[in-house]
């Protein structure tokens, strides 16, 4: 099959899936250049179709589904990159677990950085992370420029959204809870504290606001990243990467 208009009903149905709106009614969500498409097949999440560039298609047929043909110009009205890839497909979002969520749990809260989420995916399959939580208003994990910085790990570690307090005790009441903050009296420089081999969560705020009052009172522990005075906060990721290190090497 071969498509080569941009008016294409199925091409506007496809780019529709840029918004998150249509991948939250479809669950459907896009995947951008042959890694992510190489890695999502890999892992086992469902392909529905896939646009790759005229010829190409030989190269896709590992997909086992609808390959369509197509053109720059429709690759480009599809694709959220400003160079289009030779492949966008359409994949099934997968059904993440709020069963057996694991030992090792990282919280997220209010993390509005696209990029930035993408990164402690990414940073967190590296250190062993069993369960990610999106809790509050943090972005959605299939926007496409979450699925490209995660590099193929989104689907590597469990994530799951809660939205209040009562949702998280009814999770992670028996669990050590760790959250970081600026250094305060109540707080633990980072090199000072001795991570228990318990079932732990650390959680996580957005650079801009850091964590809500009611997780800084959820948690067991408070713990503060030492740094240079002249240095106010570190990249949100960088930090993340930071504690998952002391905790799990």
């Amino acid at each position: 099959m071969e498509i080569t208009s941009v008016n294409n009903d199925l091409v506007k149905e496809t780019a529709k899936l840029q918004q998150k709106k249509y991948r939250d009614e479809t669950g459907l969500f896009l995947l951008e250049g042959f890694k992510a498409v190489e890695e999502a097949h890999l892992s086992g999440i469902k392909i529905v179709r896939a646009f790759v560039e005229k010829n190409k298609k030989g190269k896709y047929l590992f997909l086992n589904t609808e390959i369509i043909e197509t053109n720059e110009a429709v690759l480009k009205k599809i694709s959220t990159t400003s160079t289009p890839p030779e492949i966008v497909a359409i994949a099934v979002q997968p059904a993440n677990s709020y069963e057996n969520l694991g030992q090792n749990i990282v919280l997220l809260e209010n993390i509005r950085d696209l990029g930035n989420l993408g990164t402690i995916i990414r940073t967190s399959v590296a250190f062993g992370i069993d369960t990610i939580v999106l809790y509050g208003e943090t972005v959605d994990i299939y926007n496409p420029k979450v699925v490209r910085s995660a590099v193929g790990q989104l689907w590597k570690i469990n994530i799951v959204q809660m939205k209040t307090v009562e949702e998280l005790k009814k999770y992670f009441s028996n669990y050590k809870r760790y959250a970081t903050l600026p250094k305060s009296d109540n707080s633990k420089y980072l090199s000072d504290v001795k991570f228990s081999d318990e079932f732990r969560l650390v959680m996580f705020g957005s650079e801009a606001d850091g964590l809500s009052d009611e997780l800084k009172e959820f948690a067991t522990d408070n713990v503060t990243i030492e740094m240079k005075d002249n240095v106010e906060s570190l990249n949100l990721s960088i930090s993340v990467g930071v504690v998952l290190y002391k905790m799990l090497i």
